[in-house]
């Protein structure tokens, strides 16, 4: 039941319908959304509301079926229904049109998967679209819907007679126009025109009896006739003849056309029925695109469960103005039935009410609503409202007297499976007995398990929502310190009307207010404090809440922001071993390959003197040229001449090679070698070759290049490398550090067979081996020491 007949503009659902009208592209669809009313049939609603929501899918996709031509052919075909009739070639032209069409949407459908869009392709299922009147109807009316000139053979040979007819006759008549204004009987400008489907010129009145023929016409100022030259009339005469045959012929294919799809008329009935279905599906999908709509769970019983729902309307009408709609969280089950909503005027109860009832009565229309995932939705066998002012003079209703009629429909008929909408409940008449009279409807409603949502300003309603637990109240929040609303429901208080407050920042004068105060009594006075505190703490705890909020969301910014440098970090590391390796590979390659070649050539030259020592000289030219090409600029700074320092080199020293420029940091000692590390590179030199440096030459580099060599590096660190590394004694976190620094140089170096020894001992550090070892790829094999050389103690690796 719904109640009153005119719910539909009491909740804004007419301008619903008005869109989707819009949305429409053809009268077929707009019929559907006028004749679209409010179901209780469950199944019915999951079918219209998922054939919606899957048509919303296929638009997020891109499969959009043709924009137009979803045209009502149903007088054309009840028209060649009739024996001997036959359509215009317009009508067939709409036909053809509306068929492709509808053609192409059923293909377009039929290709979706199954198993995501079931029920369009339910619609699709028993819906035939004859082909072959397709092709007759392509096959005889052209893209501009007109009557092909080979439609058939002997229309073709009329319309080539005509045109051959019409091109001698234009070429007449220009001769005899042209003679006409030699001899000044016609004006300069004009051209042939056509009089009754005959081809005549514009001649002067007074010379009309020296151009011999028809006077078919005369000017509306009578100083021009036009004539039909003499010369002519035998071909006019024909032409009117050939196209006389042109309209028998035109109506002998149409005829025969029409017959053709005489007996597919059924089948064409069906099928634009469902072109107009379509029509109207699409429309809904469409609104449901702009208000962001969707399809929630639904079930099959009373429910309001709710997720920032948004009212259609309001949602519509701000995306225009690019301003934000505040959204509303309500849930209505069977615990909690009534939600009695309190709080200052203008501070968006109504709006908040009326976007409950909208949202609930498009959805039992098969309409999407605007709310976010998760939210359920339920189904209600009755809608009362109670909204705005039915004062009558017809029917001497007063405005209280309106509402008491509308409490007497609710009391009737409100039952467990009704929803409710009551605005400013108990207003109209004297305020005490308007209270007690709310009071006691509120309780009959409670006993009668309505579902309800309720505006209200009474403090009696508000404790009793408080006493009763399937009544909550419901505050629209204010913000106390400016004094605006904040059109926010929170659920679960009542709200404060703010009506002192809200008379103070107007500027009623401070003694009336006093004095207002006064009367109201202490108990309203305290509930309103009470109200106004809780409101305040609230506000406070929110901005808190939106701190923390945003300081976690910083957080997780941060952390991504770590975890995405630290993997390009490694995979950079990475990238720059390898490319170290391959370019050691190829220069090991290279040399061993000029090696063996000059070893050859020496012993194929048996040694003699000359020739040995050219080619030594060829190998040096080649070390010579190797060098120069592995040559790269660092941008470290330059040391000045003074910037050697006495004493020993220990760790965190900064040192260079003796006669280089390049400097880096001492890192670790061994025995007679130091490990130094030169920007990302790492490498072993014996302490004899370094020099300690003034640090601070070199804490800033300049973009002043100077030049190393790869390759002596390279192969001065191929010579130096031990293939065993001792972390007896280390703690693990200094073994795993000196793990992969001994792995990254062995890789870097492509040596094959490492021992690390780290003792047995209780079997901690061994373990941190293997576990740093696994992480290497580019290992083959690990495995214990034989038993006589150490065993347990020692890993032997394989690269």
């Amino acid at each position: 039941m719904i109640y009153p007949d005119n719910i539909e503009p009491k909740l804004g659902f007419d301008k619903i319908r008005t869109l989707l009208k819009e949305e429409c592209q053809g009268t077929m669809g707009r019929e559907l959304v006028a004749q679209m009313s409010f179901s209780t049939d469950y199944v019915e609603i999951a079918k219209s509301t998922e054939e919606t929501a899957e048509f919303v899918k296929l638009i997020t996709l891109n499969e959009n079926p043709p924009e137009g031509y979803y045209l009502d052919v149903s007088a054309y075909l009840q028209k060649a229904a009739i024996e001997n009739n036959f359509l215009t070639e317009a009508e067939f032209a709409d036909l053809k049109n509306s068929l492709t069409t509808l053609y192409q949407t059923v293909r377009l459908i039929k290709r979706q998967p199954q198993e995501e869009f079931p029920r369009l392709r339910a619609l699709c299922a028993e819906v035939e679209v004859p082909y072959q009147i397709l092709e007759a109807l392509a096959r005889v009316i052209d893209d501009q819907g007109r009557l092909r000139s080979n439609a058939s053979p002997e229309l073709q040979k009329i319309r080539q007679e005509i045109i051959r007819t019409q091109a001698f006759l234009r070429k007449r008549i220009e001769q005899i126009l042209k003679n006409a204004k030699s001899q000044d009987y016609t004006k300069d400008d004009v051209e042939i025109t056509l009089r009754e489907g005959r081809m005549v010129i514009p001649v002067k009145t007074e010379y009309r009896k020296q151009v011999k023929g028809i006077i078919h016409d005369s000017s509306a100022t009578g100083q021009t006739v036009f004539i039909e030259p003499e010369e002519i009339i035998d071909l006019n005469n024909d032409i009117k003849q050939l196209t006389n045959q042109e309209k028998r012929e035109i109506i002998r294919i149409l005829t025969a056309l029409t017959n053709e799809i005489r007996p597919y008329l059924g089948v064409l009935t069906h099928a634009y029925s469902f072109l107009a279905h379509i029509d109207f599906v699409r429309a809904k999908a469409r609104l449901a695109v702009k208000m962001q709509a969707l399809n929630p769970h639904f079930e099959n019983r009373p429910l309001i469960k709710w997720h920032k729902a948004y009212h259609p309307l309001l949602l519509l009408s701000y995306q225009k103005q690019n301003k934000a709609v505040v959204p509303h969280t309500i849930t209505l089950d069977g615990h909690k039935r009534i939600l009695l909503i309190s709080g200052p005027n203008a501070g968006g109860k109504s709006v908040t009410l009326k976007m409950t009832g909208l949202v609930q009565y498009m959805y039992q229309c098969g309409l999407l609503v605007p709310m976010e995932e998760g939210s359920r939705m339920g189904i209600f066998q009755d809608i009362f409202v109670d909204i705005g002012d039915e004062q009558s003079l017809e029917n001497d209703l007063s405005t209280y007297s309106s509402h008491l009629t509308n409490m007497k429909k609710l009391l009737f008929f409100g039952k467990k499976s009704s929803l409710c909408l009551i605005d400013e409940f108990g207003t109209g008449t004297e305020p005490q007995i308007g209270a007690a009279i709310a009071e006691a409807i509120l309780e009959q409603l409670e006993k009668q398990r309505v579902f309800a949502v309720i505006t209200t300003h009474y403090a009696n309603l508000k404790l009793m929502a408080e006493r009763l637990p399937t009544i909550v109240n419901g505050a629209m929040r204010f913000d106390v310190e400016n004094m605006e609303p904040l059109f926010q429901l929170e659920m679960g208080k009542p709200g404060s009307s703010f009506a002192l407050e809200i008379a103070k920042k107007i500027g009623l004068p401070k003694d009336v207010l006093q004095n207002a105060a006064s009367k109201v009594g202490n108990e309203q006075v305290e509930m309103e404090k009470l109200l106004r505190s809780l409101e305040k703490q609230n506000s406070r705890l929110m901005h808190q809440n939106q701190e923390a909020q945003n300081k976690h969301r910083l957080y997780e910014k941060l952390v991504k922001e770590y975890e995405k440098a630290k993997l390009d970090l490694d995979t950079n590391r990475k990238k720059m071993l390898n490319e170290a390796k391959q370019e050691a590979k190829l220069l090991l390659k290279q040399a061993n390959q000029k090696i063996e070649e000059t070893i050859r050539l020496i012993k194929e030259g048996q040694a003699e003197k000359e020739i040995t020592k050219l080619l030594r000289k060829e190998l040096a030219q080649f070390q010579d040229q190797t060098l120069r090409e592995e040559e790269v600029e660092l941008p470290l700074e330059t040391p000045t001449e003074d910037d050697t320092i006495e004493g020993e080199i220990g760790v965190g020293d900064w040192v260079r090679l003796q006669g280089q420029s390049s400097a880096g940091e001492v890192i670790e000692l061994r025995g007679k070698d130091a490990v130094v590390q030169v920007g990302v590179l790492k490498t072993t030199v014996a302490l004899k070759k370094l020099l300690k440096v003034n640090k601070k030459a070199y804490v800033n580099t300049t973009a002043t290049p100077i030049r190393t060599n790869i390759g002596s590096n390279l192969h001065e660190r191929v010579l130096h490398f031990s293939p065993e590394l001792d972390l007896r004694g280390k703690r693990a976190e200094e073994a795993q550090a000196e793990v992969e620094a001994f792995l990254d140089e062995a890789l870097m170096l492509n040596q094959k067979h490492l021992r690390i020894l780290h003792g047995k001992g209780n079997g901690v550090l061994r373990q941190v081996v293997r576990d740093t070892l696994r992480q290497y790829k580019e290992i083959r094999d690990m495995k214990d020491e034989h038993a006589d050389r150490g065993g347990a103690g020692i890993t032997l690796v394989e690269l």
